[in-house]
């Protein structure tokens, strides 16, 4: 397989990014690739402490701009004809790579992906989810900022999309699929929410309800819809709290002999509740409905992370996914 990577995004910067790449060439076949899209004078000089055989899988395309995260995506598109977002997006949008991966400018890459790899065929709206962790295990979230203005059909295509994705991914069955909602009274929401309720229950075999926020950490549902309004705020919030906990724990430690020992016993639980909340674990999610492989990561994403979402595009190519969606959905088009 050949993935593009955009070396420039991302808050650290290459030397981050090509480390994520070499820890996934180390555990992937001699035929995988990486294609290295930046500055080519950087990418040399963080190449050089690395080894030749991999070095040999990581061709370089020299894109010297770079969008940053605080410009507008729609006009940094088209200024920055030469950036490694545009650059890399045309590649994939030409074939020339089976996938694209960045950690830069996700509202410029939404809208560069709709550019260059256009919608499958039968999907409205492209949705963007993502991991939260759950006292059961993970929960997926969509949509969580691609759209804020959906219709119920839009969350309707977020939920068979969504089950899509976490089934042949990450080979889990038996899902559950809830609506986010004020209430879990069927009769409960604004007209999104109570048009979006009839629809998913009428075409969906898994779905479950609606799901209030504050059982949306409590693992009652695998896959939770939403408008992109609601889970991006949602997600933003749900960041926040591991950060909270912990600096409200930090602050405790150290003020006794007594706190301290209580801190050393429970420091392998709080290390698993990290690594749950760790959203490196799962690297990146691709943008579902658009007519390749855009995978989005975090801004902040490390080495891990980075590895991760090239095993996440890997994974969503060889289990055919887009094939899948755009069965599924015109299946659904051509029974109504």
């Amino acid at each position: 397989m050949r993935i593009a990577l955009d070396v420039m995004g991302g808050d650290h910067g290459p030397l981050v990014t090509i480390e994520g790449a070499m820890s996934f060439l180390r555990e992937s076949p001699g035929s995988d690739q990486v294609v290295l899209i930046g500055d080519r004078d950087l990418i040399k000089h963080h190449l050089q402490k690395q080894p030749l055989e991999l070095i040999k899988r990581c061709p370089i395309v020299h894109a010297p701009e770079n969008i940053s995260m605080n410009e507008s995506p729609t006009d940094a598109l088209k200024k920055k004809k030469n950036s490694s977002m545009v650059v890399g997006l045309e590649m994939h949008g030409r074939g020339e790579s089976d996938a694209f991966v960045s950690a830069g400018n996700t509202g410029a890459q939404m809208a560069g992906s709709l550019i260059s790899l256009k919608r499958i065929h039968g999907v409205r709206r492209p949705g963007i989810g993502a991991f939260l962790p759950t006292e059961q295990g993970i929960v997926f979230l969509i949509d969580v900022g691609a759209n804020v203005d959906s219709r119920p059909a839009d969350l309707l295509q977020f939920a068979m999309m969504g089950n899509i994705f976490v089934t042949e991914v990450f080979g889990r069955t038996n899902l559950k699929t809830s609506l986010l909602n004020i209430g879990e009274e069927e009769k409960k929401g604004n007209e999104l929410t109570l048009q979006s309720y009839q629809l998913l229950k009428e075409n969906l075999p898994n779905f479950n309800g609606n799901i209030e926020g504050r059982d949306l950490l409590k693992g009652k549902a695998d896959i939770v819809v939403c408008d992109g309004f609601v889970g991006n705020v949602v997600l933003k919030m749900a960041e926040s709290v591991l950060g909270v906990l912990v600096r409200g724990i930090k602050k405790s430690i150290g003020r006794n002999v007594i706190t301290n020992i209580g801190a050393y016993l429970v420091k392998p639980a709080f290390s698993e509740l990290k690594r749950l909340y760790d959203y490196e674990e799962y690297g990146g999610v691709p943008l579902l409905g658009v007519n390749g492989i855009s995978i989005i990561c975090h801004g902040s994403s490390g080495p891990k992370a980075i590895k991760n979402a090239l095993k996440v595009a890997k994974s969503i190519q060889r289990r055919n996914v887009n094939r899948l969606i755009s069965e599924k959905l015109n299946r659904k088009e051509s029974a109504e």
